[in-house]
């Protein structure tokens, strides 16, 4: 892209990429309206903010960050997603459209006992196809972070799916 990015520039690339945010946002809220504001919401900052854009190649990365930043703003404010804690590669590598309706609802109430960082990662990694230098980028973390972030969010995944409801904080299951 080279530069600074116009609004016109802006809004063609995000119109290219809607449908990614759109996801993104659904993985934390599970619901179509809430998701749409969300991306209508990541928009507004991503318009708002276009000043701050250091990097116009990383427009992509730079908005994933705010569609993810949105997601968790909006999750904590309307308290529809509990925070919790990481992961399953089986079951997260599974295509969706493989998976039986009970099997989608159990990896996503996985997915929800994850702390935001650790979703984000899963999300991104399995969902979204992305790579750890990519991941990476997306959560200003370095690379090492995101898949030692992502590994132990897989072992929280496949514990809460095999075993049931867990107290990640103890590390115990409960009663």
């Amino acid at each position: 892209m080279g530069g600074v990015v116009s609004k016109a520039q802006f809004a063609r690339e995000f119109q290219l990429r809607r449908r990614k945010y759109y996801r993104i946002a659904y993985s934390y809220v599970k619901n179509e309206h809430d998701a749409l504001d969300i991306v209508g919401e990541a928009a507004y900052r991503g318009l708002k903010n276009l000043h701050a854009l250091r990097a116009p190649e990383s427009l992509d990365s730079w908005l994933t960050r705010i569609v993810v930043n949105a997601a968790v703003d909006y999750a904590r404010g309307n308290r529809r997603v509990v925070p919790c804690e990481d992961a399953v590669l089986e079951r997260a590598a599974v295509q969706e459209e493989d998976l039986i309706p009970e099997d989608s609802l159990d990896l996503f109430a996985a997915l929800d006992a994850l702390s935001e960082k650790d979703r984000a990662c899963v999300i991104l990694r399995y969902f979204e196809e992305y790579s750890f230098p990519g991941i990476s980028q997306v959560l200003q973390e370095p690379e090492s972070t995101v898949k030692s972030r992502l590994y132990r969010a897989l072992r929280k995944m496949r514990l809460f799916l095999e075993k049931g409801d867990t107290d990640y904080e103890r590390g115990q299951e409960t009663v």
